[in-house]
């Protein structure tokens, strides 16, 4: 299965060595590039990328408002957010718009390929430089939030569980091994959740996890 992706940053040299790196890949495609953040969403409709790669500073609007129309429009795309900084700031702001996942410029370019993979196949992915803390810190933060906080009805003891730990930052594999469940097991947990409370992805399991309680910022 082919990934389609469209580049958004309005630096021509980020693009093309994007473009090119990933010419080398058979299972991406880029389908459309985008030099500001209006662009980017129209583009989002024109194009119907899988995944949209989105700088987080351009011109006019940025990639955060740029993120929240995508994700809020009618585009099915998923968003990985890129920038130059990993500062507290721009990764709250590009979570909480909707993104699936936080890279930044200085990452490895096969990194940032891995990235974009995880995010098409619906998971979610915060750079190893951008702390659990941030996401926490982000969790916990009054303003705006992108998830109204609400009792967690209709879900089991177990995913209870299974939603506590994804709030940790656990991976499935490392559910399963808290747990004693099998790995397919804990996916299937995570599957359930995602549908139960209507979520789009792994980050916002996160986030729900903070707001309802299961799980607090540390100190």
């Amino acid at each position: 299965m082919t990934i389609r992706v469209l580049l958004a940053d309005d630096q021509p040299l980020v693009r093309s060595g994007l473009r090119v790196i990933m010419a080398d890949h058979p299972d991406l495609e880029v389908v459309g590039e985008a030099a500001t953040g209006a662009e980017a969403v129209q583009l989002a409709e024109d194009v119907d990328p899988d995944v949209v790669v989105m700088d987080i500073r351009m011109p006019g609007m940025d990639g955060i408002e740029a993120t929240r129309l995508i994700t809020t429009g009618p585009s099915t795309a998923r968003v990985l957010a890129l920038t130059t900084f990993d500062e507290d700031d721009h990764v709250h702001g590009a979570l909480r718009a909707g993104a699936s996942g936080f890279v930044v410029k200085d990452m490895a370019l096969d990194d940032i390929l891995a990235a974009i993979r995880v995010v098409a196949a619906g998971d979610a992915l915060i750079a190893p430089g951008v702390t659990r803390r941030l996401i926490a810190d982000f969790a916990a933060r009054p303003a705006a939030p992108a998830l109204s906080p609400r009792p967690l009805e209709g879900i089991t003891d177990r995913e209870r569980e299974v939603l506590t730990l994804v709030g940790r930052g656990r991976s499935n594999t490392e559910i399963a091994e808290d747990l004693f469940i099998t790995v397919a097991t804990a996916k299937l947990h995570v599957s359930r959740l995602l549908t139960k409370l209507g979520a789009r992805d792994r980050v916002q399991l996160v986030i729900m996890a903070y707001e309802v309680g299961l799980v607090t910022p540390p100190r």
